[in-house]
């Protein structure tokens, strides 16, 4: 799968199943070139609720399902 086949899908957070954002980045691990989170850009409903950053990062261990349009995670806040 590539980076753009997934900035095509909404991430949708499992919890309360709002729509977090859409990914704009990834972040790897520098030794072994390994996935390590997504950087999304957050949807209006996180930059005004949480803070006024407009990205966060989502560690690989809180991706639940990537699906055909859609990635489900798993945040708690």
């Amino acid at each position: 799968m590539r980076l753009s086949d997934l900035q095509h899908k909404d991430v949708v957070n499992m919890v309360d199943g709002k729509k977090v954002g859409n990914i704009i980045d990834v972040s790897l691990e520098s030794s072994t070139g390994k996935m390590e989170s997504l950087i999304v850009e957050k949807s209006k409903f996180f930059i005004s609720m949480f803070s006024s950053k407009d990205e966060i990062e989502i560690r690989w261990e809180q991706i639940e399902k990537i699906g055909e349009d859609v990635i489900l995670v798993k945040m708690i806040f």
